[in-house]
């Protein structure tokens, strides 16, 4: 049990690149996607953005359903809060609150104990950015390459990956017509299986929040684990209480 819950670490990282896209120099594509996506113009006027949902994690016992809150605000802080009900495996409630502040990273489990965020996995939420990854990157240090065009099912994608100094490299799918994030895959560091996972994300149900798009359904898959994320709520510029995205 211990090991399927903990599947939901990476949630937040999901979440934070759930945007991407490519076309002919890596610059260009990312350009272009954030164009579609709904342009630099409309995204400097995010400043912050609270989502929430269902998420739905997979495993061999059986589903675990359960509720996903996302706060985001300038420059890149995050919080995640999950909740899950686990009385049909003979537990009680479960919380993880996943706080990033800009630079460090805590979390509050109900199941597996208080932690610092360490490691890959606070690389990773570094390398992040509020309200788009694509509008900062280059800021941020990290690397984009074009790579050879692919396809998933019957679309055409182009394929960016991003490369930072430190942290998991994204391998970006990026619709070749219409220039929409499809997919993005990477590998992170998950402490508690003790091994680096292969984690793909598919990124569906795009619809417009003031001016920009977003994706509503987001599906995760690994050797270890799947879960579907479905936002019903997306609201932008919202009054945030910065001290939610510190270690209380």
């Amino acid at each position: 049990m211990r090991i399927a819950l903990a599947r939901f670490v990476g949630v937040v990282l999901v979440l934070a690149w759930s945007q991407v896209s490519s076309a002919q120099s890596a610059e260009e594509v990312i350009e272009k996607s954030v164009a579609a996506l709904g342009g630099r113009a409309a995204h400097a006027k995010i400043k912050s953005r609270s989502a929430s949902g269902s998420i739905t994690l997979q495993t061999p016992a059986g589903d675990i359903p359960g509720t996903i809150e996302v706060v985001n605000a300038l420059p890149n802080k995050t919080r995640t809060v999950i909740k899950a009900d686990l009385s049909q495996f003979g537990a009680g409630p479960l919380t993880i609150d996943q706080r990033f502040d800009g630079q460090n990273g805590y979390v509050l489990d109900t199941l597996q104990g208080n932690r610092e965020i360490t490691g890959n996995q606070l690389d990773n939420m570094r390398n992040s950015g509020f309200p788009h990854p694509f509008l900062t990157y280059k800021e941020m240090g990290v690397a984009a390459t074009l790579e050879p065009r692919e396809k998933i099912g019957d679309r055409e994608m182009l394929v960016v990956v991003f490369e930072p100094a430190a942290g998991s490299t994204i391998k970006q799918f990026i619709d070749a017509e219409t220039f929409m994030p499809a997919r993005f895959s990477l590998k992170v560091t998950v402490p508690q299986l003790g091994t680096d996972v292969e984690q793909t994300t598919d990124l569906s149900d795009y619809r417009e929040r003031d001016g920009i798009k977003v994706p509503f359904k987001l599906t995760s898959s690994s050797s270890v684990q799947s879960f579907v994320i479905i936002l019903s709520t997306v609201e932008h510029n919202v009054a945030v209480d910065g001290k939610q995205f510190v270690k209380p």
